[in-house]
């Protein structure tokens, strides 16, 4: 089996490519890991065909990862962080942290809460694939 690490994003209309991509570069720097260990960028469903995320995600040879609502919903209690306009808008207290969890799937575990830009917010969650390692 292998570990994956999912990038769980949030971020506002406008905010560019660079920001989102330094953000999760920040992140993996925080857990000791580096761009090649990312296995999912993951955000909401309707933000994935935003160019920001798209963009972003390239530059870690990923696409973004959608992920719906009641994935969300579902990783909702397990969260560090909780903000009251996303759980307004979105129904979890962290978009970031829900959609890292999810992407990271089941059994998977948050190794960075929350951590955020100006128009971005990254969380990373760890969980293990099924498939062996090669």
């Amino acid at each position: 089996m292998t570990n994956l690490l999912a990038a769980g994003i949030g971020f506002r209309r406008g905010t560019g490519a660079d920001e989102i991509a330094a953000l999760i570069t920040r992140a993996l720097l925080h857990v000791g890991a580096g761009p090649r260990d990312l296995t999912a960028i993951a955000t909401a469903a309707d933000r994935t065909c935003e160019p920001a995320i798209a963009q972003a995600a390239a530059r870690f040879s990923l696409s973004p990862c959608p992920i719906d609502p009641e994935a969300l919903a579902a990783r909702d209690a397990e969260l560090v962080t909780r903000s009251a306009r996303i759980e307004h808008l979105r129904g979890v207290g962290s978009l970031a942290e829900a959609a890292a969890l999810a992407a990271a799937g089941p059994g998977s575990r948050l190794t960075l809460p929350r951590i955020a830009s100006a128009g971005a917010t990254c969380a990373l969650a760890v969980g293990q694939s099924t498939i062996p390692a090669a």
